[in-house]
């Protein structure tokens, strides 16, 4: 092995590790933000006992598998989501490492930071219909880094992604509430739409949107069919729209590519 395979094998094996580490932090303000708590204080504790958790209890993903998902105290079922939320975390920083670190280190960091704030957007839109700003900020701060060191002279395309995601939800917000006297999507998804735009540029940014439509149409018919929910129920576009960011982040020059090819 010589000294760059030893390290990325190094960047790899960090990666992964610190990965774990900040999904389980992530899982402290997914649970805690939204509830207007405070996110370093108190410590890890179980939220039916309030069992203070020791550090042993705080690995992430084995305490879990150790404790077979249950509090050591009261025994009381511990979420899978906690464990889900710390794999997806190393899996996607990994990901970002293994697709862009050896080409340019600064964006495979933000692209690390933003699957990280995606992931919060994600669980916590899904539970609460919430999207903070703090963490569309963070999109639209790697977005800016997308725009100095991956456009390779576009950059242009990257504003224009943000003009259009913003000018396109901003649409739709407006014309719901003309139209059918209430909102169509929540004022933060507009917001979020505009970062998405920034970070992916304008072509990979209505792939996403087109991903995110299919996706939310598919799971919003399967849902209502199986559970028989009323149709007039609500439902948070903001996971669909980090699946589509996601995909179009990561593998959206190959899915355009392709769709191209089929087309000459």
């Amino acid at each position: 092995m010589g000294p760059q395979e030893f390290m990325m094998l190094c960047v790899y094996i960090l990666s992964g590790i610190l990965g774990l580490c900040v999904g389980s932090y992530l899982n402290v303000v997914i649970y805690r933000l939204p509830n207007e708590m405070n996110l370093s204080k108190p410590g890890s504790h179980c939220t039916k006992c309030n069992y203070s958790l020791k550090w042993y209890d705080n690995i992430p993903v084995l305490s879990y598998l150790m404790l077979g998902g249950k509090c050591r105290k009261c025994k009381a079922p511990i979420s899978p989501r906690y464990m889900i939320v710390e794999l997806l975390n190393a899996a996607l920083w990994l990901l970002a490492v293994w697709l862009y670190w050896e080409a340019n280190p600064v964006y495979a960091c933000a692209v690390a930071v933003c699957c990280s704030a995606l992931i919060c957007i994600f669980f916590i839109d899904l539970e609460h219909m919430l999207i903070y700003n703090r963490f569309t900020l963070l999109v639209a701060l790697a977005g800016v880094v997308a725009a100095v060191t991956q456009a390779e002279g576009k950059w242009y395309e990257h504003l224009i992604g943000g003009f259009v995601g913003g000018v396109l939800f901003l649409a739709v917000y407006y014309g719901a509430i003309a139209v059918l006297k209430q909102e169509g999507l929540g004022f933060g998804d507009v917001k979020y739409a505009a970062a998405a735009g920034l970070l992916l540029g304008w072509q990979r940014f209505l792939l996403s949107i087109l991903i995110a439509s299919v996706a939310g149409a598919l799971v919003m018919v399967i849902s209502n069919r199986v559970t028989h929910a009323d149709k007039r129920k609500e439902y948070p576009f903001g996971p669909f729209l980090v699946v589509g960011t996601l995909a179009a982040l990561f593998f959206g020059n190959q899915i355009i590519s392709w769709y191209i090819g089929l087309l000459l």
